[in-house]
């Protein structure tokens, strides 16, 4: 124990010399005495769709290195996918990085833990349209009963079977696409991971010591009735997701009818004042024709007037004109002759002269 207490404060100097290796994930422990190398097992049969695998890997306790298996389990959520832990070698000691779940796969030291776990990257399966779909190249799955299935092998295969990254391990660095992924939102291994790990710790015979690198449980098979509890308690909670999800969309459809009213009613009032508006507009239009034509009437009017009263005048000086001039006082009146008459002649046929 006083070991690993030692070990523990060279952590700090251990990721101070490798920063490279120790920004991708959390440093939780470091000793000097390197974990074995992987063992060989095969991969149990995948127990429901939607499960993930998690290759096992060497832990430390106070009773050294011990294994703890492999194990399909339930991702915490939708799109995520395991970074595995891994041992790292560096300024003398080794040093041990936690896995965990994100959305991308990123560095593990190039520890090559099989069944799709290669040493970068993984190539077990893939999210696809909310589901999981197994790559059957590497994942043990009953295609019978799981049916989000492909195959795939283009990928590296690495058979080197060395537990830790650095001197006498392997010599792989992050890529672009592992340092991407340390900045991505990461979430620790689920309380029943860590649960298996406890267990694991507590059975002797997974520790080193006892199995000489050969652990007698290297993959652990899935509880089938634990794993029908919890795929029924994950439906349940998926019934009631979707249920608050009609119930949601069937508030939204009312809230979207209720608008869609008050548009009408809206769309309503306006063309109901648009067209009394336009009433308006057209008695104003009309009575402003009336007053124009009024005044056009007038003016048209004006000039007959102004022409018929000089014609009328001259009429009263014609009449004037022809009426006789005044006769002086005392003055008899004498009346005009034609003039014919005074060449009239005379009853006796003679002419005067």
């Amino acid at each position: 124990m006083k070991k690993v207490i030692k070990s523990i404060i060279l952590i700090a100097g251990l990721a101070i010399a490798a920063p490279q290796l120790h920004a991708q994930v959390s440093v939780g422990l470091s000793v000097r005495i390197g974990p074995p190398a992987i063992p060989v097992y095969e991969q149990p049969i995948c127990p429901a769709d939607g499960y993930l695998w998690t290759p096992g890997y060497w832990a430390y306790g106070d009773g050294g290195y011990y294994w703890v298996p492999g194990a399909w389990v339930a991702p915490p959520s939708i799109g995520v996918l395991w970074t595995p832990a891994w041992w790292g070698f560096d300024g003398g000691v080794y040093a041990f990085h936690s896995g965990y779940w994100g959305p991308h796969v990123g560095f593990y030291g190039g520890i090559n833990y099989g069944f799709g776990y290669g040493g970068s990257g993984y190539y077990g399966g893939r999210w696809s349209g909310g589901h999981f779909a197994y790559n059957t190249a590497v994942s043990h799955v009953n295609r019978t009963i799981i049916h989000n299935t492909y195959v795939n092998n283009s990928f590296a295969r690495n058979n080197s079977r060395a537990s830790f990254n650095g001197r006498g391990g392997v010599t792989a660095r992050p890529s672009r696409n592992d340092q991407m992924a340390a900045r991505d939102r990461h979430i620790p291994a689920t309380s029943n991971q860590m649960a298996h790990q406890r267990t694991a710790s507590t059975n002797r015979s997974q520790f080193a010591s006892a199995n000489h690198g050969r652990p007698a449980v290297a993959a652990e098979r899935a509880n089938t009735k634990a794993v029908n509890r919890q795929a029924s308690a994950q439906h349940a909670t998926a019934r009631a997701t979707n249920h608050s999800a009609n119930a949601q969309r069937s508030v939204a459809r009312a809230t979207n009818h209720s608008a869609n009213a008050q548009h009408s009613v809206a769309r309503a009032t306006n063309h109901q004042a648009r067209a009394t508006n336009n009433r308006q507009a057209s008695a104003q239009h009309s009575v402003a024709r009336s007053n124009t034509n009024t005044q056009h009437a007038n003016v048209s009017r004006q000039p007959s007037v102004q022409h018929n009263a000089p014609q009328r005048i001259s009429m009263q000086q014609h009449q004037a004109n022809r009426a006789p001039a005044p006769r002086p006082m005392g003055q008899p009146q004498q009346h005009s002759q034609p003039q014919h008459q005074a060449s009239r002649p005379s009853p006796g046929g003679e002419h005067r002269k």
